[in-house]
């Protein structure tokens, strides 16, 4: 996801997948170059969440290869700033090692021209086999993963849940009755939390529900994307809508749910005056500690269900990726290539969980969590631990309509029914398959 294409991406921007963009301010070195040897530069976005890490891989690097000095850059995000990424790469003018989207938006910057493979080299095989179709294309990989992945789901609250014998729902009928149950109780808690006055947190019932379309249609991301699918007309992919309606329709909701915030949302669920709350998983991680006071025990997550439990599973956000252009050669070639094999190990893992805790699995072999990992960490972990995930849609296709976010509003507050929100939805993605010159459209 990009901003221009949804306030999602707003709230994303500590995720490392939401990298675009470039620009010219060196941030220095992880030493300084008086001693010869080489130097590379690694342009990253000038988030703290990318920059900290940048600079602690810059620096563990160097430790390890001290004839090798990587100095970081720094870049603007947005539409310009991915304007000025594809025009350095067909320039050659692009930095040694650069950061950028992994998924569909990756494959717009043509990585068979612009791109050095690594399929070659050693620590290819350490990357996880989740990552790498995201990051690959022509049967060749080109990215190691920077950054944890994470999952779109429901955060909920241990205690109520524990307190009233509840099981993590594995089926949406289980979370229904589950939410019914929550409202049973009288004790005042929102069974299903929802923060309208953030609207880009809308939308968790529809794209977090990806994995459930897939199971049931495995060809919707491409049907989809070649304008053969609908969410108005295909069963799968409308349900998502559904939930949404059912759950305002039940009265499950927050009585504030037009007007509470992410912050708010996180709260609520911390403390237990609210059950459960459909968020990433990443955003949820950064932001309990700030607006929960730090009470994040109480906090677990699972994968939104969908009609079966046999492919109950997670909608997964993977990193960004760390790309060589074709623009590097020689020495400098070569010193990328290694930055890359150290990005992509554990004591890159370790130089990066230094700089930011991890929200979520590192994509790489051998990468460990620190002990003192968040439940809802934990609990996301698991989900690739067992192989019971699959890519947002975005990952999957370039098409992404800017307006679900106020579409999803409507729907979640009784304005629109699903069906009628669906077709927005529908509209509203053809005019930006329009302007992306997919066939088709």
């Amino acid at each position: 996801m990009k901003v221009p294409r949804s306030r999602l991406l707003a709230a994303l921007v500590a995720a490392p997948l939401l990298l675009t963009g470039c620009s010219a301010g060196s941030l220095g070195s992880s030493s300084d170059d008086a001693g010869g040897g080489t130097t590379i530069t690694f342009l990253v976005d000038t988030a703290d969440s990318s920059v900290k890490p940048a600079e602690a891989l810059a620096e563990a690097f160097h430790e390890q290869n001290p004839d090798i000095t990587v100095e970081v850059e720094t870049r603007p995000g947005g539409t310009d700033g991915d304007n000025l990424v594809k025009t350095r790469l067909s320039t050659g003018t692009m930095d040694d090692v650069f950061l950028y989207n992994s998924g569909s938006l990756f494959q717009q910057i043509d990585p068979a021209k612009n791109l050095v493979p690594i399929t070659d080299q050693p620590y290819a095989a350490d990357i996880d086999e989740s990552f790498k179709p995201n990051a690959s294309a022509g049967g060749e990989l080109y990215g190691a993963p920077i950054g944890t992945a994470m999952g779109g789901g429901v955060l909920y609250n241990r205690d109520v849940y524990s307190q009233l014998g509840l099981s993590v729902p594995t089926t949406w009928q289980q979370f229904i009755e589950n939410s019914q149950k929550i409202k049973d109780s009288g004790g005042g808690v929102a069974p299903v939390v929802q923060t309208y006055g953030d609207t880009w947190t809308s939308q968790l019932f529809v794209l977090g529900d990806f994995h459930n379309v897939a199971a049931a249609e495995p060809t919707f991301a491409d049907d989809f994307t070649a304008n053969k699918a609908k969410f108005a007309t295909d069963p799968a992919a409308l349900k998502g809508f559904e939930h949404l309606q059912q759950v305002h329709d039940a009265g499950l909701t927050n009585t504030d749910f037009a007007s509470a915030t992410l912050a708010d949302g996180l709260r609520m669920v911390a403390d237990g005056t609210g059950a459960q709350y459909p968020m990433l998983s990443a955003i949820a991680a950064g932001g309990l500690a700030t607006a929960a006071g730090g009470n994040t025990d109480s906090v677990g997550f699972f994968a939104l269900p969908g009609d079966d439990a046999a492919s109950n599973g997670l909608t997964a956000w993977y990193p960004a990726g760390a790309y060589i252009p074709k623009s590097t050669s020689g020495a400098e070639l070569e010193a990328a290539k290694a930055f890359l094999g150290f990005i992509a190990s554990p004591a890159g893992c370790d130089a990066q969980t230094s700089a930011s805790a991890p929200t979520g699995p590192y994509l790489v072999s051998g990468c460990e969590l620190p002990s003192d990992t968040s439940q809802l960490t934990k609990d996301v972990v698991k989900y690739f631990d067992d192989g019971k995930q699959s890519p947002a849609l975005e990952f999957l296709s370039p098409v992404k309509g800017p307006s679900l976010e106020q579409i999803t509003v409507q729907v979640g507050s009784g304005i629109s029914t699903a069906a009628q929100g669906a077709a927005l939805y529908d509209q509203d993605v053809e005019k930006q398959a329009q302007q992306l010159g997919l066939a088709g459209w």
